[in-house]
């Protein structure tokens, strides 16, 4: 009954530390209304009646009244609230992997490749109102998962990237990013973002990263841009074993930083570099921040009054306490 129960106009309370002063005042005073009588000896007096000892309960019953009625006069209410949120239509982003060979590279534990799906996947946790869509590329390129809101879907997909040879080795980054224009193209989302990742130097491919960078601006899409790996060497696969696991050597980390920058700067994005895993994450994280979904919230308050019953209870308790000083106890008053 008394769950969420809030006063309107709590102030009223503060007359509660009256109270004591009116127990004070009433006993003090209520000693000198008693008229004395000076006898040699009380011996014939010391036994009390029952209703000369229960006579307290009559201030008690004023004093509880009292308190009713403070708390009455500070308005008690069950407030019911009620949280309505409104979102508006959202951010579109479709996340583009380099998945070249070379993404196995182990500049970042356990390799590049990995690392960005861990990141990734938080990322895309946090992007509770967002649509998000994949789009994977090497020397060619393809949509691993459409535009979708469902989160499920695409950290399935995402967990299943991997190189596996399926499409040709290269990095195509003009590919992978006209292919995410292209998933982006139509979106009538308020804001339309690449997160476009690649390890290496375009050299695959038919179309020019600049082409598909313009074709990106003409559509009103930014662009984000990471170049992954270390600075320097990375152990990184070199050839293929009988058995077909890699064989791994050091070999030098290539990232044409002016091209990702070009593409960035032209669209309205960022370029930004990612040496270890955790400048992976703060970078997923900024971009998380960068990005922001509008989210309206609206609270709605239901408040039922309380303060009738209180009221009730002190008017009981004050005519109790009358009926009872004009029948019971009028002898002794």
């Amino acid at each position: 009954m008394f769950t969420n129960l809030t006063f309107y106009s709590p102030e009223f309370l503060w007359l509660l530390i009256l109270l004591p002063c009116f127990l004070f005042w009433n006993y003090h005073y209520s000693k000198k209304k008693s008229p004395s009588l000076k006898m040699s000896s009380i011996q014939g007096f010391t036994h009390k009646s029952f209703k000369i000892k229960i006579l307290p309960v009559l201030d008690f019953l004023r004093y509880i009244a009292i308190v009713t009625l403070i708390i009455a006069i500070a308005r008690p209410q069950v407030v019911d609230v009620s949280t309505q949120t409104k979102t508006s239509k959202g951010i579109d982003i479709v996340i583009a992997v380099d998945v070249s060979s070379s993404m196995l590279a182990q500049d970042l534990k356990p390799n590049r490749l990995d690392a960005l799906k861990s990141v990734a996947k938080e990322f895309i946790n946090d992007r509770v109102s967002d649509r998000i869509g994949l789009v994977v590329y090497a020397g060619e390129s393809y949509t691993k998962t459409p535009v979708t809101s469902d989160k499920a879907v695409v950290i399935k997909s995402l967990n299943e990237i991997n190189f596996d040879g399926v499409i040709e080795d290269g990095t195509a980054i003009g590919m992978g990013l006209a292919t995410a224009v292209n998933r982006l193209k139509d979106s009538k989302a308020k804001s339309k973002v690449i997160i476009l990742l690649t390890d290496g130097v375009n050299n695959s491919g038919f179309i020019d990263p600049n082409t598909a960078a313009d074709l990106a601006q003409s559509f009103g899409i930014k662009t984000y841009t990471i170049g992954l790996g270390s600075n320097g060497n990375a152990l990184a696969p070199i050839a293929i074993n009988p058995n077909g696991t890699f064989r791994y050597g050091l070999t030098k980390v290539e990232i044409d930083e002016k091209l990702l920058e070009s593409i960035a700067k032209l669209t309205g994005g960022i370029y930004f570099r990612a040496t270890d895993n955790e400048r992976l994450k703060d970078i997923y994280e900024e971009i998380n921040k960068l990005e922001k979904t509008e989210v309206e919230e609206f609270k709605y308050s239901n408040a039922q009054e309380m303060f009738r019953g209180f009221v009730l209870i002190s008017c009981f308790l004050i005519f109790l306490e009358w009926l009872l000083r004009s029948t019971i106890f009028k002898s002794l008053l």
